[in-house]
């Protein structure tokens, strides 16, 4: 019934499936770094309990313990999660409905059922990351649960403008492999980097017990690695005709990452100001839709298959 109700929609255009994918992309970005907020202003258990913010009540009330506007950033960043929920449907809604006409764009439907499934799952471990008082590691899994589905929601962005035939490769797979390796390996880093430093969320939260210049060294050791690795792949890519999009992603993939290792480099140097914890998880989400991209136009997945009704099958006599 429901594959009923959705095939009575308009068939969406392209610039309607664009929209929506960039919305999913901005989306789960936005999310981590709105959740960056809420640490660095000790928000986090400003809403004690989950899923109600306070005993008997799902939205903030007084409360002689968590101050007022503590409690609404935290609740504020819950209700967020309303949009990308929402976010994620129209996702599902319209791969599906571009599916309906083209049987055979499946893994556009698979990419975009990521969405409110990975929806689900940062509810169920932001759940248990309140109820265990804010501990460093449930903050970092928490985070790092988020950036495959920042990666998943630029591959559904190019899934809706490109075909479904097995990829082309247009660079070496292997370094880009590798290269995307080292990336998820900087980021869990930077969460032991942040488990140890002074942005716990609550006053009283549990830090890693170890030592932050240590933990910085090795957070900025993983970047060289991942920009010697992209360095490694520029090389390669001279050797051989490369498309001018792939030059362009892969230029901006540099831009992106400088920025953000200065960006890295600053904060620590000013003793970890709020406001720029907050701009470099922003920069960590950009590293991995650049990432993404430029992934993305690596590869050929041939012409998108035509964005009108799929013509009925006509039954011959033998």
């Amino acid at each position: 019934m429901l594959r009923n109700l959705v095939g009575r929609l308009p068939l969406p255009s392209r610039r309607v499936q664009r929209a929506v994918a960039i919305a999913a992309v901005v989306a789960q970005g936005g999310i981590g770094v709105t959740g960056s907020v809420v640490r660095v202003t000790g928000s986090g258990l400003g809403c004690p309990t989950w899923p109600q913010c306070v005993g008997g009540s799902i939205v903030p009330e007084a409360h002689p313990e968590y101050a007022a506007l503590n409690q609404w950033i935290e609740f504020s960043n819950r209700m967020l999660t309303g949009v990308v929920i929402l976010v994620a449907a129209l996702c599902v809604i319209t791969a599906w409905r571009v599916q309906i006409d083209q049987p055979r764009r499946k893994r556009l439907v698979k990419l975009a059922w990521a969405m409110p499934g990975g929806v689900v799952l940062q509810a169920v471990v932001g759940g248990m990351t309140v109820l265990a008082k804010l501990e460093w590691w449930t903050v970092a899994i928490h985070f790092l649960v988020s950036t495959p589905l920042v990666w998943m929601a630029v591959l559904l962005l190019h899934a809706f403008n490109e075909g479904d035939e097995e990829p082309r490769w247009l660079a070496p797979k292997s370094t880009l492999t590798a290269l995307v390796v080292v990336m998820w390996a900087v980021l869990a880093a930077g969460t032991t980097v942040t488990g140890a430093g002074p942005h716990g969320g609550g006053p009283d939260t549990h830090r890693l017990d170890a030592p932050i210049q240590a933990l910085v060294q090795v957070h900025a050791g993983l970047l060289v690695a991942y920009l010697i690795v992209l360095a490694v792949f520029g090389m390669q890519l001279m050797r051989q005709n490369t498309p001018k999009t792939l030059w362009q992603r892969y230029v901006l993939v540099w831009v992106v990452a400088v920025a953000q290792g200065g960006l890295g480099s600053l904060q620590y140097a000013l003793g970890v100001p709020e406001a720029l914890v907050s701009f470099h998880v922003l920069g960590s989400a950009l590293v991995i839709i650049v990432t993404a991209a430029l992934w993305c136009a690596a590869r050929d997945r041939g012409p998108v298959t035509a964005n009108t009704p799929a013509a009925p099958e006509v039954a011959t006599v033998p």
